[in-house]
């Protein structure tokens, strides 16, 4: 998952030279994790020669992005769920109310999975690393 910087097209030594926030860029990079789209934003913005900054924050903004409509997603699929189940019988009733428990739990899961890879992204830039998330990598090459 963790690569070098090399699969986004820049050299080891850019890693570390001071950014044009006045930091240096494994902290940028770090940082542009820390508030999500508004911080992948905001260094996106202010970072315009450095590409490390640029991508990390590209995928920050992306990461929050896919995030968000999968929320969107799970919030209009149990709430469907919950309108069917109140309108039927019994037995969907009780289908329903398994099917929401389920989908309770996939929520639980993409709550803690997206906590736990924000912190291992914040931490893996600030080491110099690339880690490439399945869409958000596609979606911050192309911007980045």
């Amino acid at each position: 998952m963790a690569s070098s910087t090399q699969d986004i097209g820049i050299d080891e030594e850019s890693t570390t030279s001071d950014s044009e926030s006045g930091l240096d860029s494994t902290t940028a990079g770090a940082l542009s994790y820390l508030f999500g789209f508004v911080s992948g934003l905001l260094f996106y913005l202010i970072e315009r020669e450095d590409r490390f900054v640029r991508w990390h924050a590209a995928q920050s903004m992306a990461f929050t992005g896919v995030l968000v409509v999968a929320y969107i997603a799970l919030t209009f699929l149990g709430t469907a769920v919950s309108m069917a189940s109140m309108s039927g019988s019994s037995g969907l009733f009780l289908a329903g109310s398994l099917f929401g428990l389920i989908l309770g739990l996939v929520w639980l899961v993409v709550g803690v999975g997206s906590f736990v890879a924000w912190i291992y992204l914040m931490i893996k830039a600030y080491q110099g690393n690339v880690v490439r998330l399945p869409i958000a990598a596609s979606i911050a090459d192309r911007l980045a």
